[in-house]
């Protein structure tokens, strides 16, 4: 038995739903098995799931991983990148959710990857992360964080929101509508897409500008560089607010005098994939392609 290349591993998500609890319960006794040392976050309730396994607070959890498994749904991912991206922790994910763009192992296989991947077999890729920050007369609010995408949201249902865009400095476009998405080419997958954003295939250095229900026809998705530089700006209409999240995590309110600022952050998250992972069958999984038996690949 080959020497297992990562020696501590953490153990993340939602240990309390059963659907979670047992593969994550099946993965720690494997690993344990192969020698390896098992790390969960510490939770207050002591009769919490896998409670017998060491435990470290929340904060120290990625410096005391070599590497992460998240079990669950691509949010147990975006909430693990999160925790890793300060340590450059690596992270595979389980899927126990709906759809799982990011967490592309089955609970079926995953012990047999765990082992090729804990033998150093595996295709790694860095994914860029965006960072979001607040400028006003109050001061500063970020930066905020996001693996899949920064939204720009208005804060009353039933009133629509003005807001004008930049680029590099230079005027994009004044909007009107619910908000706007700012993704990363993973994010296009995730909230953009179900606003009619295009897929980006992960490995380009893109970001796209998603305007979320558009008054005007015309105001379509946009994609740009990763080094472009966005701000966006909110008309001073009565009452007018606005709420910015970071993949669904509050970072604070954006007023009329407020300035959102958005870019690719220096920083990265490293997720690790099995021997022979393609993107494409991802998305003919998750998204019903090629099921047309008049369209078989072998008919190609």
């Amino acid at each position: 038995m080959s020497t297992p290349r990562f020696h501590t591993v953490g153990l993340l998500g939602r240990l309390h739903d059963p659907a979670v609890h047992e593969p994550a319960a099946t993965l720690a006794m494997h690993l344990r098995a192969r020698g390896v040392d098992v790390r969960i976050i510490a939770e207050a309730d002591a009769r919490a799931p896998l409670a017998d396994l060491p435990s470290v607070p929340e904060s120290q959890f990625g410096a005391e991983c070599d590497l992460v498994v998240a079990v669950g749904g691509d949010g147990t991912m975006l909430y693990a990148s999160r925790l890793l991206l300060e340590h450059d922790v690596p992270l595979v994910g389980v899927n126990r959710g709906r759809l799982g763009f990011l967490t592309d192992i089955s609970p079926d296989d995953m012990t047999a990857h765990l082992d090729s991947i804990l033998a150093g077999r595996y295709v790694a890729e860095r994914r860029q992360m965006l960072e979001a920050r607040i400028e006003g007369s109050h001061g500063s609010t970020g930066p905020g964080l996001a693996l899949n995408e920064v939204a720009l949201q208005k804060h009353l249902t039933g009133h629509m929101l003005d807001f004008v865009t930049h680029v590099d400095g230079k005027y994009l476009n004044s909007h009107g509508g619910d908000g706007l998405i700012v993704a990363t080419a993973t994010g296009s997958t995730a909230y953009a897409l179900s606003c009619g954003g295009p897929i980006i295939q992960p490995e380009l250095e893109a970001m796209v500008l998603v305007p979320v229900c558009p008054h005007t026809l015309s105001d379509r998705p946009l994609v740009l560089p990763a080094r472009a530089r966005i701000e966006a700006r909110i008309k001073r209409r009565l009452d007018t607010r606005a709420t910015v999240s970071c993949d669904g995590e509050l970072l604070g309110e954006l007023g009329p005098s407020d300035t959102l600022h958005i870019a690719t952050s220096a920083r990265q998250i490293t997720l690790l994939h099995p021997e022979g992972y393609d993107f494409y069958e991802i998305l003919r999984s998750k998204l019903n392609w090629g099921h047309d038996s008049r369209y078989r690949r072998d008919d190609t």
